[in-house]
């Protein structure tokens, strides 16, 4: 396993996770996604821990699932296998990181798509750049964002899901805040020091009493939402089964456009 596309490190409370494989658009390949899982435990093992901030190096957030690797999947006899346990471990950093006890914040720098959408709907707090952009083209490769879906509608409630799910668009960041699920947007260049400033707000807070208020919240507001998570998880993997996955999947690394059946 690769040792270097996850950076973490805990200081003053703060854990920091920072996804490193910038020159892959940090598309979430198996090892990236271990690594994080790995992570999101070692986060929440730490008794020093009192804000978890996720975020990502180069200029893309996450790319979603690396679909070269899926193409590569596509060729192998137990491919239906491989797929299940890649929806498994995707679906379980969802659920631990959504799961944290404490506040989770995360920083997007640049475009989200796919997959790591997933990632930014787990946290509790979202701050963007305001050049960054949000879209979900599983449906343009013939395949499905079932995971992501019910963290998705639990953020932004089902119409601007609805949209960002069906529609082929993808929203600016003036959307996604107007949406709900970008909290708050500043220039890119004046990113960090927000965080900064946030990170400080949030460590004003009792450990105790966010711990409780994040569980008040997630008991008010989530009470079907494991059921959900899985139920995607299936839908996730048998929908790259499918003829139209093999051929979106062929399509987009291949650069040119699909051929859907009827």
């Amino acid at each position: 396993m690769s040792t270097n596309l996850v950076e973490v490190s805990l200081q003053a409370g703060v854990f920091r996770i920072t996804l490193k494989r910038a020159d892959k658009r940090n598309a979430l390949s198996r090892d990236l996604l271990m690594q994080l899982g790995d992570a999101v435990a070692k986060a929440a093992a730490e008794k020093e821990t009192r804000v978890v901030v996720l975020s990502a190096a180069g200029t893309v957030f996450c790319a979603g699932m690396d679909l070269a690797e899926m193409q590569e999947t596509a060729s192998q006899p137990d491919a239906k296998a491989i797929w299940q346990r890649d929806t498994e471990v995707y679906h379980d950093l969802l659920t631990s990181l959504f799961r944290l006890t404490v506040p989770t914040l995360a920083v997007v720098q640049g475009p989200v798509l796919a997959g790591g959408v997933g990632l930014v709907a787990a946290c509790d707090l979202v701050l963007a750049a305001d050049t960054a952009t949000v879209a979900l083209p599983e449906p343009k490769r013939g395949i499905t964002a079932a995971v992501v879906l019910p963290l998705l509608v639990h953020r932004v409630g089902a119409s601007p899901a609805s949209w960002l799910l069906l529609s082929g668009e993808q929203w600016t960041a003036e959307a996604a805040r107007r949406a709900g699920f970008f909290h708050e947007l500043t220039p890119a260049a004046s990113l960090e020091s927000r965080v900064k400033a946030l990170i400080a707000s949030i460590l004003t807070g009792a450990p105790s009493a966010l711990a409780v208020t994040k569980r008040h919240l997630q008991a008010c507001t989530t009470s079907d939402l494991d059921r959900q998570l899985s139920e995607g998880m299936q839908h996730s993997a048998e929908a790259r089964e499918t003829g139209d996955a093999r051929e979106g999947l062929a399509a987009f690394l291949e650069k040119r456009k699909p051929k859907w059946a009827p």
